[in-house]
């Protein structure tokens, strides 16, 4: 099993508003996540620095490259788009991390 973390920016103010949104996660996006093999996806926040950390695993990492080619993972972009950094493809701005550390 392939594990990937990485961190994203919320904009100041909007933790509550982005919990809401994941609270209340599409049904088809969650369906997609795990079509993709996505599995124990967490995200967390810094809230001193408003950084988001998430971690998930996944079956296959290939897999995770065609998620951005889905019309409801554009559409969940364009509606996060608002309260968080993103890029001009309305992706989250997304940073990669470097593992360190692991003990299973």
């Amino acid at each position: 099993m392939y594990r990937r973390a990485f961190k994203m920016k919320l904009f100041p103010g909007y933790t509550e508003e982005y919990k809401k949104r994941h609270d209340e996660i599409w049904p088809e996006l969650v369906a997609l996540l795990k079509e993709t093999g996505i599995s124990d996806y967490s995200i967390f926040l810094d809230e001193e620095t408003h950084v988001l950390f998430g971690v998930l695993k996944a079956e296959d990492p290939a897999k995770l490259d065609d998620l951005p080619k889905h019309a409801v993972m554009q559409k969940w972009w364009k509606y996060m788009g608002d309260i968080m950094e993103s890029n001009p493809d309305h992706s989250p701005v997304s940073i990669p991390l470097l593992d360190v550390f692991y003990m299973p």
